[in-house]
C-alpha cells in the first residue's frame, strides 16, 4: 500500500493518467458507455427508491444500510442521497488504497451518481403518491412547517410535501392496493429483480455499482475467502443494521433477499459472459480454421483425429467464440455449404491463457499475453477495432 500511496503523488503517473483519459473522450465508446451506465444505475437507483425506502426494507447494499442512517437520523430523499455519497466516497477511498486501480473511474462514476439519481426519482414522481394521501389539518401543518416530528397512532411520520401539503401515511408499499399494508415479499422480488438487472447491466459493459462490490473485494483480498462468500459476508452485515430499526422478521427477509440477489446476479452475469466451446470436423477445415482466424480474430487448436466408423483419418478444430462469433462461423458455413460435423457446448468462464490474434500489416500475429479472467468487454474492443478497419478498406 505504500509504494501505492508513493505513486499518487508523482508527476508520470498523473500524467499518464490524463492522456489515457484524454484518449478515451476523442472515442464513441466512451460516451455510449457513459450513456449506457447511466441509463443502467436510473433503474438501480429506481428500485431503491420505490421498493427499499417506502418498506424500509434493508438487504444487503449500501443502500440498505444508508436506509438505516436515514431512518435513525430522521432524514429524508436529500440525506438519504447524501448518504449513499458519502459511503460510496469513503469505499471508494479504502478501494484505491487497500485494492488499488482495478474499479477505475467507471465504478466512481456510478457510485457517485446513484444518489442524485434517487433525488431525481424524488423529483420526477415521488414514492408518496403511492404510499401517502393529502389532508386538510392546519395544526399538523403548523407543527410540520416548524420542523417537528408527527407520527400518527402507529408511529408513521406525517410529512410535509414539496407543495407545502401535510400527507398522512396510510400504507407502507408502492404495490399495496387501497388503504392497506403492502406484501413485503412482493416489494422483495421486485427490488431484487430491478437491482440484478441493473448490476448485471453494469458488469456487461465492465462497470459495477459500486458500494458493496469493493466491500467485497477488499474482504476477499484480505480474508482470502472467495468473491461469492464475501459478498454474502459483506451483505448479511449490512443487513443485520437493520435490527436498529426493524423486527426480526424484515432483518431475515432481507437476508433471504441477499441471497436471491446472488442468484440472479451470477445468472444474469453468466448468461452475458457466455461463450462456446465449439468443435468441428471437416474436409475444409483450412478453410474455416482461415476464417475463423482472419475474420472471427480468434484462435484454435488442432486436432488429428479418426473416424471410428469410417476409419478416415481428419482434422477436428477447436475454438472459443462469443455468441456472435459462433452465430457468424455458422452462418459462414451454411452460405458456403461446407460440410462438417460441428458440436457446441456453454463455456461461463475461462482462466489463463487465451490466445488474442490481431491483424497488422496483412498478417496474423498472436498476442500470447496471459489474463487470470478473460473479461467480454475487452473482447469486444478487439471485434470494434477489427470493424473499423473493415470500414476504412
Amino acid at each position: 500500500m505504500e509504494n501505492t500511496l508513493q505513486a499518487y503523488f508523482t508527476a508520470a503517473y498523473w500524467r499518464e493518467l490524463f492522456q489515457d483519459f484524454w484518449h478515451a473522450l476523442k472515442t464513441k465508446r466512451f460516451y455510449y458507455e457513459l450513456v449506457m451506465m447511466t441509463v443502467g444505475m436510473l433503474l438501480g437507483a429506481a428500485a431503491v427508491y420505490y421498493f427499499l425506502m417506502p418498506s424500509h426494507l434493508i438487504v444487503g447494499t449500501i443502500s440498505g444500510l444508508s436506509i438505516v442512517i436515514n431512518t435513525l437520523i430522521g432524514g429524508n430523499a436529500d440525506t438519504f442521497s447524501y448518504l449513499v455519497m458519502g459511503i460510496n466516497a469513503f469505499l471508494l477511498l479504502l478501494a484505491f488504497l487497500l485494492i488499488g486501480n482495478e474499479f477505475g473511474a467507471k465504478t466512481i462514476y456510478t457510485a457517485m451518481i446513484l444518489g442524485p439519481l434517487t433525488q431525481l426519482w424524488d423529483r420526477v414522481y415521488p414514492y408518496t403518491h403511492f404510499t401517502h394521501r393529502v389532508i386538510d389539518n392546519p395544526d399538523l401543518l403548523a407543527q410540520l412547517q416548524a420542523g417537528h416530528a408527527v407520527t400518527d397512532s402507529f408511529g408513521n411520520s406525517y410529512l410535509l410535501s414539496r407543495a407545502g401539503e401535510v400527507l398522512e401515511p396510510v400504507k407502507s408499499s408502492v404495490m399495496a392496493m387501497g388503504l392497506q399494508q403492502g406484501d413485503v415479499w412482493f416489494d422483495l422480488i421486485c427490488f431484487v429483480l430491478l437491482l440484478s438487472a441493473c448490476q448485471a447491466f453494469e458488469f456487461r459493459i465492465n462497470a459495477s455499482t459500486g458500494g458493496l462490490d469493493i466491500l467485497a473485494k477488499i474482504i476477499n483480498k484480505y480474508l482470502h475467502f472467495d468473491i461469492g462468500t464475501s459478498v454474502a459476508i459483506g451483505g448479511g452485515i449490512i443487513c443485520c443494521t437493520a435490527f436498529a430499526i426493524n423486527d426480526f422478521r424484515l432483518v431475515v427477509i432481507g437476508l433471504i433477499g441477499t441471497w436471491i440477489n446472488g442468484m440472479v446476479v451470477d445468472y444474469f452475469t453468466a448468461a452475458f459472459s457466455k461463450r462456446k466451446r465449439v468443435c468441428i470436423i471437416s474436409e475444409e477445415h483450412e478453410r474455416i480454421r482461415r476464417y475463423i482466424v482472419d475474420d472471427l480474430v480468434r484462435g484454435c487448436s488442432l486436432y488429428n483425429v479418426m473416424g471410428g466408423y469410417s476409419g478416415k483419418e481428419n482434422i477436428e478444430i477447436q475454438t472459443l467464440l462469443t455468441q456472435d462469433e459462433f452465430a457468424s462461423l455458422m452462418a459462414f458455413m451454411r452460405s458456403n455449404d461446407i460440410k462438417a460435423f460441428t458440436t457446441a457446448g456453454n463455456v461461463s468462464e475461462v482462466y489463463g491463457l487465451w490466445f488474442k490474434h490481431k491483424k497488422r500489416n496483412g498478417k496474423v500475429e498472436i498476442d500470447n499475453s496471459e489474463d487470470e479472467e478473460i473479461k467480454l468487454p475487452n473482447l469486444k474492443e478487439v471485434r470494434a477495432k477489427r470493424i473499423q478497419k473493415k470500414l476504412k478498406k
